[in-house]
């Protein structure tokens, strides 16, 4: 099992003192990868997320992968219809070019209507936007030039050069539990990201991800909103090795405490309970 561990890049816990505390906390722990999360407008009277201050995830993961050497940079979980393909790819492929190709694109194609609609783009098309836009970081990755009918988010490609190129090719880990995500998981992704999950709902997603990618190298990754300092450690233990049974390999913990401080204690803890498992 690989562990990773949210940064505080949301509410009071947040801002540049303490994503950077906690990127180099991560590292010298041994955690394999740190994360963001991904919300450019909230409602305000929103129930979920709990916040609407949250910082931009890949300026904050850059933040973070300056302060560090060899820690893992994840995104969980970047909405990709909401973005300009072009853009997102530029700007993936730089940062995982300088940070030493540490990058880990988590993405799905969104949920927060409201959202969408602050950015003027069509909710009911977010699932073909979201398969265009792989398709096109794809290219922009590993083309040059590039030639691409970009039809659902718009652009023509015309020997056009989208340098740089990374030097390897970057995992995308496809997020989202309906059968839609989890089929796009196994036509292009190089594994699948389930956020918010528990153990007994991923047995029968986890089989249909198998049947389609059995190899190893497919990653199954969860993402838990755990808090080792008010929540049931022993518990969590528990819950660890049943997600074992069932075949995750990669699992990413989102403490809920308010102050970095307090952020940060939980992480060393979390830490800790893995160990124990």
């Amino acid at each position: 099992m690989r562990y990773g561990i949210h940064l505080p890049q949301f509410g009071q816990a947040s801002g540049p003192d303490s994503v950077r505390q906690a990127a180099i906390q991560a590292e010298d722990l041994g955690y394999d990868d740190i994360w963001v999360s991904d919300h450019l407008a909230v409602p305000k009277d929103a129930q979920y997320p709990p916040t609407a201050y949250i910082h931009e995830p890949i300026v904050t993961l850059t933040w973070a992968a300056a302060a560090t050497k060899r820690v893992g940079l994840g995104t969980s979980i970047l909405v990709l219809p909401m973005r300009r393909p072009l853009v997102l790819a530029k700007m993936l492929s730089s940062l995982d070019i300088m940070s030493g190709e540490r990058l880990i694109v988590g993405a799905a194609s969104g949920w927060l209507k409201e959202e969408f609609d602050a950015l003027g783009v069509p909710f009911k098309e977010r699932g073909k936007r979201t398969d265009e836009t792989i398709a096109l970081l794809r290219a922009c990755w590993t083309e040059d030039p590039v030639n691409f009918d970009a039809k659902a988010t718009g652009g023509n490609f015309v020997n056009m050069r989208a340098n740089p190129r990374p030097n390897r090719h970057i995992p995308i880990w496809v997020g989202g539990m309906s059968n839609v995500a989890l089929d796009r998981a196994i036509a292009v992704g190089d594994g699948w990201h389930a956020s918010g999950s528990n153990k007994d709902d991923l047995g029968a997603s986890i089989d249909r991800l198998r049947a389609g990618r059995p190899e190893k190298e497919f990653t199954i990754s969860t993402r838990e909103h755990w808090d080792a300092l008010d929540g049931d450690v022993d518990d969590m233990k528990r819950q660890i090795a049943k997600f074992q049974e069932q075949g995750v390999q990669h699992m990413m913990f989102q403490p809920r405490q308010r102050y970095a401080d307090d952020w940060l204690r939980s992480v060393e803890l979390l830490w800790e309970m893995t160990q124990g498992v």
